[in-house]
């Protein structure tokens, strides 16, 4: 099977509500200067700043290229893919990312605290898309990864412990009955 087949995201954006960045990672060559993504990355984010995202996701059409995006608090989320791509795929991305981010975040998804935790919202975009493809979207398998990423044998004792409470509590044990 090749490799075009399989759905495919161009980036995925986090920005501010004034439309700088918080968080964004490019997955294609579209882009290829700083200049140019950051030229994306303004005519979006003004592209959509009238629109009311708020309460669930929507879609738009850019420049040939499928917008997912969703305004949280003074945040605003942004999946991109080709005209060519799948709508919901992109929206299930989109959903997994922002849902692992208020897990790790403690439904506190605010920038403030998302520039506190970057390096958790960074881990949160590696387990999602790789090189473009989609690797995962279940919001309570990537804070799981995430979490279990974050925890370094170096650390503190009382870090090591409040970092796996952390994971538990956003990924419980599953337990069997012996009988």
């Amino acid at each position: 099977m090749a490799l075009e087949s399989f759905p495919s995201v161009k980036n995925i954006l986090l920005l501010d509500s004034e439309g700088k960045r918080v968080a964004v990672k490019y997955y294609s060559d579209d882009w290829p200067t700083n200049s140019s993504k950051l030229a994306f990355e303004k005519f979006v984010f003004t592209k959509t700043l009238k629109s009311n995202a708020r309460a669930e996701a929507e879609i738009s059409m850019f420049e040939n290229k499928i917008v997912i995006y969703k305004f949280v608090q003074d945040l605003h989320f942004f999946v991109t893919g080709g005209d060519d791509e799948n709508e919901l795929i992109l929206a299930t991305v989109l959903q997994g990312f922002f849902d692992a981010v208020a897990l790790l975040l403690r439904n506190n998804v605010d920038k403030m605290e998302a520039l506190e935790n970057l390096d958790l919202i960074l881990l949160c975009l590696d387990e999602i898309v790789d090189g473009g493809m989609i690797l995962e979207t279940d919001a309570s398998v990537i804070a799981g990864k995430v979490a279990n990423h974050s925890m370094e044998a170096d650390a503190p004792l009382s870090e090591q412990v409040m970092q796996l409470s952390i994971f538990l509590l956003v990924v419980p044990p599953t337990c069997k009955q012996i009988s």
